[in-house]
């Protein structure tokens, strides 16, 4: 299960403090697949990454006791200096995998070539995300976090994404933010709709995403 009560995030800035997040409770149990619905800037991005524990929050308990993978796609922690085959080995070294077996599912995965042995600085955002998607696969989790993942690569990329997720990990519980509807109500349950940091939460995802579009469209001049 995981396990969200009462959190709160707050950045400080130079301007004031901004909060992000306000009094967010969530429950996911194994093998749940929720959506989290909410326009550019509620606070989306800000919830995956506290789940993911990349962030913390400034009020509030996150209690997590499935194996949760980090977003999706997620780069932040690649050494950029580091080359694409150099980021593999230390991922292996931290989750006890072989990295040869490793680094060539990650190369037929990823297809970046020869550039996976060029440091990841010099990669483009896109092939940063597909290398990060690559290796995120070769740790087993119980949840995982997408956070529009399936907005980069090209058709084949997408269609073998579709396949290691939901294919080979159908038992697994998934959290998925994403703005396409229809990839929401292919891959999810129920869903919950983030609105100015707030969670509602509702029983199914179509009176979810009724929610969301009735709120854009009387938010419009």
């Amino acid at each position: 299960m995981i396990r969200l009560e009462h959190v709160d995030k707050v950045y400080r800035t130079g301007h004031g403090d901004t909060q992000v997040l306000t009094d967010v409770n969530l429950d996911v149990r194994v093998g749940e697949r929720i959506a989290i619905i909410g326009g550019n800037g509620a606070g989306k991005s800000t919830l995956i990454r506290i789940i993911s524990g990349i962030e913390l929050p400034t009020r509030g308990t996150v209690d997590t006791r499935m194996k949760i993978s980090w977003p999706l796609a997620f780069s932040g922690a690649f050494q950029g200096s580091l080359t694409g085959v150099d980021n593999v080995r230390f991922i292996c070294r931290i989750y006890g995998r072989d990295w040869r077996d490793a680094l060539e599912f990650v190369d037929d995965f990823a297809q970046l070539g020869k550039y996976l042995r060029e440091p990841i600085k010099t990669y483009s955002s896109g092939m940063r995300a597909r290398l990060a998607f690559a290796i995120s696969m070769l740790i087993e989790f119980d949840c995982y976090l997408l956070d529009e993942v399936f907005a980069v690569g090209d058709a084949r990329f997408q269609a073998r994404c579709q396949e290691e997720l939901f294919g080979k990990r159908a038992d697994r519980a998934f959290i998925i933010v994403s703005h396409d509807a229809r990839f929401l109500y292919d891959h999810c349950e129920r869903g919950s709709v983030l609105r100015k940091g707030v969670l509602t939460h509702y029983p199914t995802l179509v009176e979810a995403q009724e929610s969301h579009d009735e709120y854009m469209r009387s938010a419009q001049p």
